[in-house]
C-alpha cells in the first residue's frame, strides 16, 4: 500500500500543472515491461513515466469533456483518417500532415485508447503497425477504466511539439482485396469473419452484396468480452457499468479460437477494418504468428462483383426506395397534422 501510495504521489506530480510539456518530457529509460499489445492501468502508468505519447482516438467534444493528462487527440479516428467514400486510409501524405502537427511519431512508444471496449482504439494501434510502428500499445479499458480507478482527468488540450514525417508502410500489417483473392488459393489460409452472425448469414447487407468470404470462421469480435450482451444491457439499463466489456480472460480467448492454427496465415476481416482490428489484436497477443487485416473488409469485398462469396443476398435498391416512400409519405402525413393542430394567430 506504500509503495502504491508514493507511486500515485510521483504521477500527481507528473501531471501537475507546472510540470513540463509532454514533448518535453525524457525519452523512454526502460522498454515496455509486456510484450503484450494490450495494456492495462497499471502499464499505461508506467508507460507515461516513460515518456509515451498517448493518442486520445475520440471525438473532440469527449477529449474535452475529459482525458488521460498529457494525451492529445486529433478528433475521431474513423473520421479523420479515413476516407468517406470507401473508409480505406487517407493518403499518406495527408496523414504526416495531420499526424505530424500532432505530434504523434509511429516510431516512439505510442498508448492507444478510447472508451472501454471501443475497436477504434484497436484500429488506432493497427494504424501506428500500419505506419511501420513497432511499440504501440493498446488501453482496452480506455477512459473508463482510467476513471474507475481514481486517476486524474485533464479537460484542456494537451500539446506535443510537431513532428516532421515520413511515413512509410508495413505490408505485414494489412492486406487489399487483391491479396484476399490470391490468399484464397492457397492452401492454409484462415479467414475470420468478426462481423455479427446477421452480416456473415448474409442477412445484414452492408454493401451491393451481403455474404462472406468462402470458409470464413464467422467469431464476432463482441465475443472477445466477458459478456458480449453489455451494449444491449447498458441500452436496457439492465447494468450500470461497463465491466461486461472487459477482455475475457486468456484462458476464455484461447478456448474462443482453440479450432484455428496459430501458425497458419491468419485474415481477419468485419465491415471496415475497424472491429477486425480488436481481434487481429488479441490473436496476436494469444501467439499467432501471421495475423493481418483486411483493411477494406466486407466493404470492399461485398462491392467486388467477381469476388466469389458464400450466402451472396444482393441490396434490393428498389425496395429501399419503396420504403423510403412510404417513410416519406407518414412524414408529410405528421407534418400536415402537427400544422392543422396549430391554434391560428
Amino acid at each position: 500500500m506504500l509503495k502504491h501510495s508514493l507511486f500515485a504521489a510521483l504521477i500527481g506530480l507528473a501531471f501537475a500543472g507546472s510540470a513540463a510539456p509532454a514533448a518535453d518530457r525524457p525519452a523512454p529509460a526502460a522498454p515496455p515491461s509486456s510484450q503484450n499489445r494490450i495494456i492495462d492501468t497499471a502499464e499505461v502508468r508506467a508507460a507515461i513515466e516513460r515518456g509515451a505519447i498517448v493518442w486520445d482516438v475520440r471525438g473532440a467534444d469527449e477529449y474535452k469533456k475529459g482525458h488521460i493528462p498529457g494525451a492529445v487527440n486529433i478528433g475521431d479516428i474513423g473520421k479523420v483518417l479515413r476516407k468517406q467514400s470507401d473508409e480505406d486510409y487517407i493518403a499518406l501524405a495527408q496523414m504526416e500532415r495531420i499526424l505530424g502537427e500532432a505530434g504523434i511519431d509511429p516510431s516512439k512508444e505510442i498508448v492507444v485508447y478510447g472508451d472501454k471496449g471501443n475497436p477504434y482504439a484497436y484500429f488506432g494501434l493497427l494504424t501506428v503497425e500500419y505506419l511501420n510502428g513497432k511499440n504501440g500499445r493498446v488501453y482496452h479499458g480506455g477512459i473508463d477504466d482510467w476513471r474507475a480507478a481514481g486517476n486524474a482527468l485533464e479537460t484542456e488540450p494537451a500539446k506535443r511539439a510537431p513532428v516532421a514525417l515520413k511515413l512509410t508502410t508495413n505490408p505485414g500489417v494489412t492486406v487489399s482485396t487483391k491479396d484476399v483473392l490470391a490468399a484464397q488459393k492457397r492452401k492454409g489460409v484462415q479467414f475470420i469473419d468478426v462481423r455479427t452472425a446477421g452480416e456473415h448469414a448474409g442477412e445484414d447487407i452492408r454493401a451491393i452484396r451481403g455474404g462472406h468470404i468462402p470458409g470464413a470462421v464467422n467469431v464476432p469480435y463482441e465475443q472477445n468480452w466477458a459478456d458480449p450482451e453489455t451494449p444491449a444491457k447498458l441500452a436496457r439499463k439492465q447494468v450500470g457499468t461497463k465491466d461486461g466489456l472487459a477482455l475475457k480472460p486468456a484462458d476464455g480467448l484461447k478456448a474462443l479460437y482453440a479450432k484455428l492454427d496459430p501458425n497458419k496465415e491468419t485474415i481477419v476481416y468485419c465491415q471496415s477494418g475497424v472491429r477486425a482490428a480488436e481481434t487481429a489484436t488479441v490473436l496476436k497477443d494469444l501467439g499467432f504468428k501471421k495475423v493481418k487485416v483486411y483493411d477494406s473488409s466486407w466493404l470492399g469485398y461485398g462491392n467486388t462483383l467477381d469476388a466469389p462469396a458464400e450466402n451472396a443476398q444482393f441490396f434490393n435498391v428498389g425496395a429501399l426506395n419503396a420504403r423510403l416512400a412510404a417513410m416519406q409519405k407518414r412524414v408529410d402525413a405528421l407534418e400536415k397534422a402537427l400544422a392543422e393542430a396549430r391554434p391560428a394567430r
